[in-house]
């Protein structure tokens, strides 16, 4: 059976997310504060929160019920990152 172009579309544009997501996430967890380049990847970091940010807005256009609440969970973990590393600037 063929999947519709819409389908595969929202599929790829949901891994897009998840995939900006993890990465901001993974870069997250190996931040470490008194590093000395810690700046250097708190830069790196809030740039991928950002990519993150608008492939999950970009997916939650097309996005199904489902993907929806998964990107919605999405949006408030990186949210609640970067409140974590801006109570430690």
């Amino acid at each position: 059976m063929q999947k519709y172009p819409y389908n595969k579309d929202k599929q790829q544009a949901f891994q897009a997310a998840q995939q900006g997501y993890e990465e901001a996430q993974g870069l997250f967890e190996t931040i470490v504060s008194d590093s000395a380049s810690y700046g250097h990847q708190l830069k790196h970091l809030k740039n991928e929160v950002n990519e993150a940010y608008q492939q999950i807005e970009n997916a939650l256009e097309v996005a199904s019920e489902h993907q929806r609440s998964q990107l919605e969970q999405f949006q408030q973990d990186l949210q609640n990152m970067v409140s974590e590393v801006n109570q430690t600037e």
